[in-house]
């Protein structure tokens, strides 16, 4: 067994989903799992009418990823499964602890009921310094809602995985991106959607108003950018099913509407080395917010 799933625990609805999300990518992986528990207060009801002990608060805070773990082990025979306490509930915390990770899951709330993540602060922060890639993974989400219908139209996990979706800037591609991608839908043995947008220049302007489209061979020239890009990756994983997905218009809205029918998103996020700080960037804000399936970002020089 090599490598570790680090999940971010803290016994909610959202960080169970997500510790269940990372048992079935290790079982894909082979990989173990590692519930990082962030301490926090007993619950209020609880609490009421209780001196609490600091034993009574350690007591009560071990429990719940120990018993997360066991069952865990319970529905994943042989996944090896281990629980760490941190005490700092900052980023810090997480990436301290993910530091020689393969993955680090987090939970997300969902939005009212619509579909998409609401990310708080700390998974904000976490997300635009770590150096591994994360994956978000919403309130409610099941084995299932990874995998295409069966024949009665009926949620199944015996049936074939959706697509993996990438999200790909076709003019500066980066490798550990594209591996990730393409990796992540072999392991599925589902297709790799490769979502690439391209905008009308400002001269197109001049163009239709002189009653000269221009849409149709820029259509094609990014069509054509997308596919010499992916050419050496198809070489590289022959056993790919590839779809290229070249459209106009906003790369974070085409992402958002294809994780509707996919198991995961993958987007980048590039690494900053200057004054500025951290940062996600506007498309991959965009998708970790509003994409229905689990997204992984993945940062990248």
């Amino acid at each position: 067994m090599t490598g570790t799933i680090i999940v971010g625990f803290d016994g909610s609805a959202e960080s169970r989903a997500a510790a269940d999300w990372a048992a079935r990518e290790a079982r894909l992986r082979g990989s173990a799992v590692q519930l990082v528990h962030v301490r926090q207060s007993m619950p209020e009801p609880m609490g009421e009418g209780l001196l609490v002990t600091a034993e009574t608060r350690r007591h009560w805070t071990e429990r719940i990823p120990r018993e997360a773990a066991s069952r865990l082990r319970e529905r994943h025979p042989g996944l090896e499964v281990g629980v760490q306490h941190v005490d700092d509930a900052s980023a810090q915390g997480l990436l301290g602890a993910a530091r020689d990770a393969d993955l680090l899951v987090l939970g997300s709330r969902a939005l009212s009921g619509v579909g998409g993540f609401l990310v708080g602060s700390v998974g904000r922060a976490v997300v635009s310094r770590a150096q591994v890639p994360v994956v978000l993974v919403r309130a409610g989400e099941k084995a299932a809602d990874e995998h295409v219908e069966d024949a009665q139209g009926a949620p199944s996990t015996g049936t074939r995985f959706r697509p993996v979706v990438l999200g790909l800037d076709a003019g500066h591609p980066d490798g550990t991106l594209i591996a990730f991608a393409f990796e992540e839908a072999l392991r599925r043995d589902t297709p790799l959607v490769v979502s690439s947008s391209w905008y009308l220049p400002p001269y197109a302007v001049y163009d239709l108003a002189a009653g000269v489209s221009p849409r149709d061979e820029l259509a094609r020239e990014a069509a054509a950018e997308l596919t010499e890009t992916l050419r050496p990756w198809r070489e590289k994983y022959p056993r790919a099913e590839v779809v290229e997905a070249c459209r106009l218009g906003s790369p974070a809205d085409h992402l958002v509407d294809a994780s509707r029918e996919a198991s995961l998103v993958v987007v980048g996020r590039r690494i900053r080395r200057n004054p500025l700080g951290t940062h996600i960037g506007s498309v991959a804000q965009a998708v970790m917010h509003h994409a229905t399936a689990p997204v992984a970002v993945v940062a990248h020089d």
